[in-house]
């Protein structure tokens, strides 16, 4: 490691839709907040970034936006991306940095090349002195510990907040891979429209998110199905404050459609995979990632269309962070697994 990697304190950042988590080398994991930002429209001063803004989403004046710059897993709204980035680098380096550092973000494999390059735009515009992307399916892989290094076919299945990644790893690289925009957004949003539909119920998506968390589940299970849970919103037809009995089946009903896209997903993925490959898949099993893994019997249901073994990442939450800490760890071994050449500040 040269010595600007030493005084700058070089870091990976998985740069979700739903939440920022950033790496710093020879510390680990240092930050895990909301990928929200709140703007006084008046001044188009931020007020809060984070944990805070989140609490805003919905609950703000007039003059006040809570706004997520990340959509789908790219960015939506640059410069409030690029704010969102440089509060958190301030944050993690203690507001002062001696040098610029190396930035290597993880970013979905399926975006094209106007997005891979605003979002190294607003890491170099937040202060990275280089930037290096890498595929979240391979900074997943790595962080869930799979032997991505060897000549072995491994399947990893990113479920974060805007998009899915499936992939086929081997030998560092990816054989083939597919991203799909359908994930926790899509699934959460999927509740809100059944609850407006059947209940005529409207609700706001930190509700539904708080829904989907406490009584969800992808399969069938005696254990939780009996699970009911009351629901407060505006009724769509008086305009009045209500409260509803969800029950758990009824969720599950709701988040079909959203989980049939992402089981589709891994269906095709699964089809062109050649065969050595896929035999190691059937001998190995399917890893899941991302928050989207913690859905209540996600695993069973995939394990159930594809009849392969699925397995949940020991912290799905964190493979991705973790998978680009690896790589920082290792860069000259791990360099292969960039996506890119690196942006550079000349």
């Amino acid at each position: 490691m040269g010595l600007f990697s030493r005084l700058s304190r070089d870091i990976g950042i998985d740069l979700g839709t739903a939440n920022t988590l950033i790496y710093m080398s020879g510390r680990g994991v240092v930050l895990e907040e909301p990928s929200v930002v709140a703007i006084d429209q008046n001044t188009k001063q931020p007020l809060a970034v984070g944990a805070e803004a989140k609490r805003m989403l919905g609950r703000t004046p007039g003059n006040v936006v809570a706004v997520r710059p990340l959509r789908d897993g790219v960015i939506a709204d640059f410069e409030r991306a690029e704010l969102m980035l440089k509060h958190f680098m301030r944050q993690v380096h203690g507001g002062k940095n001696l040098f610029a550092p190396r930035v290597v973000i993880g970013i979905p494999s399926g975006v094209t090349g106007v997005e891979r390059r605003a979002i190294e735009d607003a890491a170099r515009g937040a202060g990275a002195r280089e930037v290096y992307l890498i595929d979240e399916p391979v900074a997943a892989a790595f962080g869930a510990g799979l032997p991505v290094e060897e000549p072995t076919g491994n399947m990893i299945v990113d479920i974060g907040g805007g998009t899915t990644e499936v992939a086929v790893l081997s030998l560092q690289g990816t054989v083939l891979s597919e991203s799909v925009r359908v994930a926790g957004d899509e699934i959460s949003e999927a509740i809100v429209q059944y609850l407006k539909k059947v209940h005529n119920l409207i609700i706001g998506e930190r509700t539904a998110e708080e829904i989907k968390i406490r009584i969800g589940s992808a399969y069938p299970n005696d254990s939780y199905d009996s699970e009911s849970i009351e629901v407060r919103g505006l009724h769509q037809l008086s305009g009045l404050p209500r409260t509803v009995v969800v029950k758990a089946e009824e969720i599950r009903e709701s988040m079909a459609e959203p989980l049939s896209a992402i089981i589709e997903a891994i269906k095709r993925t699964l089809e062109r995979t050649p065969p050595e490959l896929a035999a190691d898949i059937v001998d190995r099993g399917i890893m899941l990632a991302g928050g989207g893994a913690l859905l209540r019997g996600l695993d069973t249901l995939i394990s159930h269309e594809t009849g392969i073994v699925v397995h949940v990442a020991a912290d799905p939450l964190r493979c991705v962070v973790m998978g680009t800490g690896r790589v920082l760890e290792n860069f000259k071994d791990l360099a292969r697994v960039f996506s890119t050449q690196p942006a550079v500040i000349g």
